[in-house]
């Protein structure tokens, strides 16, 4: 992943969005990983008669093509789906600025690679507020300095070091694992000695 996210900005002020309103259950048939940018936010997208809501943001000019939003409290709350992250994803969201998300939500995007930095509630409600300008605004997220940058503006945001590694270095949690492959197996083989000596005893 790279060390910046940069792209226009969309406000979704709802509290409390979860993971079956990001990916109604409907979507969740597939076997794979594919397809799932039509399920993200669905049902605030489109009418029942899959016609787009011209009232959700991410349907109006500029936002259609927006890469980050800026959203309420408790973003991700629900079920552990990590088809929400997926889908995300696949319609081009790249980061996620909020006062807190969902602790299995924020596992699943540091996971799959969607950015998402904690910020306070006055500096959420200023980049929302930034964010509505029928224009658009654009933001950068450094997540190597772990700052958010907008014309003259810079504010910090939280990121937790195991995170920010996991984003600067395209890790995951196999990766992770494999850096301890000798140890594993020294272990394991420690393991069946145990198992042969309880046989011979």
């Amino acid at each position: 992943m790279p060390k910046h996210v940069h792209g226009l900005a969309a406000a979704l002020p709802l509290a409390n969005v979860d993971t079956d309103v990001i990916m109604p259950k409907r979507f969740l048939i597939t076997i794979t990983r594919e397809g799932l940018a039509n399920g993200t936010f669905a049902d605030l997208r489109f009418h029942e008669d899959d016609t787009p809501r011209n009232d959700f943001v991410l349907n109006a000019h500029p936002w259609r093509e927006a890469r980050i939003l800026v959203v309420g409290d408790n973003f991700g709350c629900g079920s552990s789906r990590e088809h929400a992250v997926w889908g995300l994803v696949q319609l081009g969201i790249q980061g996620i600025i909020g006062t807190s998300f969902a602790g299995i939500f924020y596992d699943n995007a540091r996971k799959n690679g969607l950015a998402l930095p904690i910020v306070t509630h006055e500096v959420r409600d200023h980049l929302m507020q930034a964010a509505t300008h029928e224009d658009g605004v654009k933001y950068t997220i450094d997540i190597e300095d772990r700052v958010i940058r907008t014309g003259e503006m810079e504010v910090p945001f939280e990121m937790n070091a195991a995170t920010q590694t996991a984003h600067l270095e395209g890790r995951d949690d196999t990766l992770n694992s494999l850096e301890f492959a000798d140890a594993i197996r020294i272990f394991e083989s420690g393991l069946g000695d145990q198992q042969r000596v309880r046989v011979i005893q």
